[in-house]
């Protein structure tokens, strides 16, 4: 075992839930071998071609970690992973919201657009060339072509990509959400929290209420604060200074103040906690990856490594 990879009890508790080939490809490359292989470019940042050759050949490694991030397998991982440690009361409850922001590296520019005739077909440069067929992407999510619709943006930082991201009470990420660098958050705060589902051991629906909400201003306006009283979910979200001047020049038709734990809200510093324990990871303090979807699946990748560790 090399410096990094999954220890024999981190292994044992990934292994039933990872999927199981088909055998219309052939066989699969040992899962471990692979997977170790994508947890080392995600720790260090390399590029996939220099890859070690333990890991077997990049190119396996590599296809195999960006089909998982298209289809949703690493988020279900990850959920499984959650659903097992919340069996033994080993997640957090209390809940705290925000994002960070990752600089984007030169090389994560450039994604190709999608064809407008398809995603299997791609045009000649005239009308009696014939249709060439490519070999079909994996169903992804919506996005694709141009730097917004692969999380991409420009902002003060420059090049920059925006992870969205609940943390439990013990720093570890419960659900993440990959948007341009200038996306303000509070745009992603309802996406982001219907995201957390963990699964139950047994019969029953999936988990997706917290026992409690912790976040910054920047979550502190109207429609946050209603969707979180319609699903009646316990928050503390300090007032806006704009918003409490407002308020007080309504006088009695400006309500009551929204209410505020102090106590409570010194218990935020675990998101802070937990975006450092998550850019620990090279491959996810600095964005690398062209397509959103596959630099989402490397930093839910980063939360799984995390949850098993901690």
């Amino acid at each position: 075992m090399g410096r990094g990879d999954l220890s024999d009890a981190e292994w044992e508790r990934l292994l039933p839930f990872l999927p199981v080939s088909n055998r219309r490809c052939g066989r699969w490359r040992d899962h471990r071998q692979v997977i170790d292989g994508m947890l080392y470019r995600v720790r260090t940042g390399v590029q996939w071609r220099d890859l070690p050759e333990r890991f077997g050949p990049w190119k396996t490694v590599y296809e195999r970690h960006r089909p998982w991030s298209a289809d949703g397998t690493w988020e279900r991982l990850l959920q499984q992973v959650q659903a097992a440690a919340d069996a033994v009361g080993e997640v957090g409850w209390d809940i705290s919201v925000d994002s960070t922001i990752v600089r984007a590296h030169q090389h994560a520019a450039g994604a190709p657009h999608r064809s407008a005739t398809g995603p299997g077909v791609k045009r000649g440069r005239t009308a009696r060339t014939p249709a060439r067929i490519r070999v079909a992407e994996p169903a992804r999510p919506s996005g694709g072509g141009g730097a917004g619709g692969e999380g991409l943006g420009r902002s003060r930082g420059g090049f920059t990509s925006k992870i969205h991201l609940r943390a439990d009470g013990r720093c570890r990420p419960l659900s993440l959400i990959v948007t341009p660098g200038p996306r303000a958050d509070c745009t992603q705060f309802k996406l982001v929290l219907e995201k957390i589902r963990v699964p139950k051991r047994g019969p029953g629906r999936p988990r997706k209420k917290p026992d409690s909400l912790a976040a910054d201003r920047a979550y502190s306006n109207g429609p946050c604060r209603e969707y979180l009283r319609r699903r009646g979910i316990r928050h503390t979200i300090p007032e806006k200074t704009d918003s409490q001047a407002a308020r007080l020049r309504k006088g009695s038709r400006g309500g009551r103040p929204p209410a505020f734990d102090e106590e409570r809200y010194k218990k935020r510093n675990t998101i802070e906690r937990a975006i450092n324990r998550l850019k620990q990871y090279r491959a996810v303090a600095t964005r690398y990856d062209k397509r959103g979807y596959v630099f989402l699946g490397t930093a839910t990748a980063a939360s799984l490594v995390i949850r098993l560790r901690t």
